[in-house]
């Protein structure tokens, strides 16, 4: 199958963008990219060298086997050759695929109302869209054409937690200041605005441990039919084989 991964030009999460890219592609699939300005995307540097995370760093950057698929990542020729948001077309694409990041410069991607028009597209077609962390944002804010209510409006979701992306803040506002508040209303709190009622919104368990793939009990998603959710880059190896079901 053709999965389309839409990303921001700078500044996107390298374990949520690199571990399904790897997952997806060694079970077969086509991965295309595209990116608000059809440059080649380039991840978060803090999240690849933990510079400014002090002793947060072990915990907070990605984790050896997710760097170890950004230095793959960064070789696929697909990914060097993006598509520009204005050329995504739905009808070429079996599924949609939408990571996060936290830094500022992921804004681009989360405005856009090209992307946001083409998410809404992937919904009303009823394919397959995957969501991770802020990728559950651009999620959020689509429009369903029909109704004009958010494409969430009655369906199921997780996203980052807001006692994660609190805590992220406050383990690192002395060094880095807001680096970790993408905005100044949080994900949870924006995400649960465009549902039917805030009980659609699903925290699963504590999120502690980091997901791996031998332990993939202990990352989180959500499904509700052909849309898929999870929260942070700890959850992604189950996010990502769960989404290889989804195309199943």
């Amino acid at each position: 199958m053709k999965v389309l991964i839409a990303t921001s030009t700078i500044d996107f999460d390298p374990s949520e963008v690199a571990v399904p890219w790897k997952i997806l592609s060694e079970a077969g699939h086509e991965v295309q990219f595209a990116t608000d300005t059809g440059e080649q995307g380039r991840a978060d540097p803090r999240m690849l060298d933990g510079n400014g995370l002090g002793i947060w760093k072990p915990l907070l950057r990605a984790d050896a086997r997710a760097r170890a698929a950004h230095a793959e990542l960064v070789q696929d020729a697909r990914f060097a050759n993006p598509l520009r948001y204005e050329g995504i077309d739905v009808d070429g694409f079996d599924a949609l695929l939408l990571p996060g990041g936290h830094a500022k410069g992921v804004k681009p991607y989360l405005e856009s109302r090209v992307l946001q028009d083409a998410i809404a597209g992937f919904f009303t077609a009823d394919k397959p869209v995957a969501a991770i962390c802020h990728g559950v944002v651009a999620v959020a804010r689509s429009k369903n054409p029909a109704t004009g209510k958010p494409v969430l409006f009655g369906r199921k979701t997780t996203a980052l937690l807001e006692r994660q992306e609190r805590a992220g803040y406050l383990l690192t506002r002395r060094r880095l200041g807001d680096y970790y508040l993408t905005y100044p209303v949080t994900v949870e709190a924006e995400v649960k605005a465009a549902l039917a009622t805030p009980g659609d919104f699903r925290h699963g368990p504590l999120p502690v441990l980091r997901d791996t793939p031998d332990h993939l009990s202990r990352g989180f998603t959500v499904r509700d039919g052909n849309y898929l959710s999870a929260r942070w880059p700890g959850d992604v190896h189950r996010f990502s084989r769960d989404f290889l079901d989804m195309l199943a």
